[in-house]
């Protein structure tokens, strides 16, 4: 099975991390930086090739992870030379094979990868998308009012549940072969235009845990609890 990684991003959600390391190299505890526990999972669910797409800093990953033997894998890289969002940098991919995972080089969840791949594969779907169920707190408190602008429901900074995007896809090599190479394309482009072109994109409902540790609240939490982190994504 096939894996691309995405971790040609700059990181600004993490600066000042991210000045001097890539965002996918920045450590989990003691032990682990967040790609390589992605490659370790990826490895562990029996895939054997994995292309990282790289861009800022691309030197340091590829002399931290070289061809990726120590971890019983196949990498190689495909290298950017400018921005070209989440989806755009898969244009470059010149041996993608007819079904594969992407996923974001940030991103912690002990969701099986294969079972996903399967689900993808089985409901024979152009692009699927896990998703998780989060809920957001609101810094402020809401006001409701009727047309006499007499207030009629207060709530002191709720908190409001969405299905997200977990940054874990599965897509179909026709999806990448119908876009323009080289030309920044992102995930949001993606879901537009399938929306648009009514081609049904699929979703992949996930209650386990997941950690976007591109934001700093997600990340000083697995910081706090990495020995915990270890052993539920077994790495």
């Amino acid at each position: 099975m096939r894996a691309v990684i995405l971790a040609g991003g700059k990181g600004r959600r993490l600066l000042p991390y991210t000045h001097f390391i890539p965002k996918p190299l920045v450590p989990i505890g003691d032990k682990y930086t967040i790609l390589e526990i992605i490659i370790k999972q990826l490895a562990n669910s029996g895939f054997t090739h994995i292309t990282i797409t790289v861009n800022h800093l691309s030197h340091l990953i590829k002399s931290f992870f070289g061809n990726g033997e120590r971890y019983n894998v196949f990498i190689d890289y495909s290298e950017e030379t400018k921005e070209l969002s989440t989806i755009g940098p898969l244009t470059l991919i010149n041996d993608l094979p007819q079904d594969f995972l992407v996923m974001n080089g940030d991103i912690l969840t002990d969701m099986n990868y294969a079972e996903f791949m399967d689900y993808h594969q089985e409901n024979k779907s152009s692009v699927t998308v896990s998703v998780k169920k989060r809920e957001v707190c609101l810094d402020f408190g809401i006001i409701e009012y009727d047309e006499n602008k007499k207030i009629n429901r207060f709530r002191e900074k709720p908190s409001i549940s969405y299905d997200v995007s977990m940054g874990v896809y599965c897509l179909n090599k026709k999806t990448i072969d119908a876009l323009t190479p080289n030309k920044f394309y992102g995930f949001d482009n993606l879901m537009y235009d399938s929306l648009q072109r009514k081609s049904g994109v699929l979703i992949y409902p996930y209650n386990g845990f997941w950690r976007d540790i591109g934001r700093h609240e997600d990340y000083d939490d697995v910081n706090k609890n990495y020995q915990k982190i270890y052993e539920m994504l077994n790495v």
